[in-house]
């Protein structure tokens, strides 16, 4: 058994699509009409036949997700995490692509975490392990 694809609820797959793409460096892998939505795949660069993230409209259409989603939010709690190698120089690399943290980057024991808004409606945490 092996993970394939991830889903992170978004509130616009397009404006999703432009931030996961444009500011963290994810590149596009499947994106399917289905109606009013797609099924939006981004994949890292690095690994390009890893992991896919779908970028899935949930919280438009399913109302436990959208409740699900804002309280995340709300509470500052990071809807999932990306690992990479030098937080603090991610950090710096995103602030200058105007993206928002709420967290600085911050020791937390064995790992090194900053957390951000990804413009979607989550917070996301970043993970440098040592």
């Amino acid at each position: 058994m092996k993970v394939k694809i991830i889903s992170i609820p978004v509130r616009n797959q397009e404006t999703a699509l432009n931030f996961y793409t444009g500011k963290l460096g994810f590149v596009k892998k499947t994106d399917v009409p289905l109606g009013e939505d797609r099924w939006l795949t981004v994949v890292s660069k690095e690994e390009q036949d890893g992991p896919e993230l779908l970028l899935e409209p949930a919280p438009n259409h399913f109302e436990p997700a959208r409740v699900y989603q804002e309280a995340l939010f709300n509470a500052g709690i990071p809807y999932t995490q990306f690992n990479v190698e030098d937080v603090q120089q991610e950090y710096e690399r995103l602030l200058s692509l105007g993206v928002a943290f709420s967290i600085q980057p911050t020791e937390m024991g064995t790992v090194k975490i900053a957390i951000f808004d990804d413009t979607c409606g989550n917070h996301i945490q970043i993970v440098e392990m040592r």
